[in-house]
């Protein structure tokens, strides 16, 4: 089953413009081939307060997201030492399902 990808506005205004464009690549090449057809195979998912949600490792950068349906709604890419304190606050203030 083919999902789509939706993303938070702060991926598409904050994570995505500061990655160089190697690493854009990179994780874009991760989250065409292992999202879009198979994600709860390549994700980890999450526990505690993050529970419900699933990460991605690329390198040192997670690709947080939550399954819905046939949608993956992807909630940060961030770097490994900041992501769970910059996931806790966009998901506590998100409006995604």
């Amino acid at each position: 089953m083919p999902f789509e990808l939706k993303y938070h506005p702060d991926v598409k205004e904050i994570d995505i413009p500061s990655l160089n464009a190697r690493l854009k690549k990179r994780i874009r090449n991760a989250i065409k081939t292992r999202h879009t057809t198979a994600p709860h195979q390549y994700g980890e998912p999450l526990r505690k307060t993050l529970k419900g949600y699933w990460k991605l490792r690329v390198g040192d950068y997670r690709v947080v997201f939550k399954i819905k349906g046939n949608e993956i709604w992807i909630l940060g890419i961030i770097h490994r030492k900041k992501v769970y304190e910059k996931i806790w606050s966009r998901a506590c203030h998100t409006t995604h399902p």
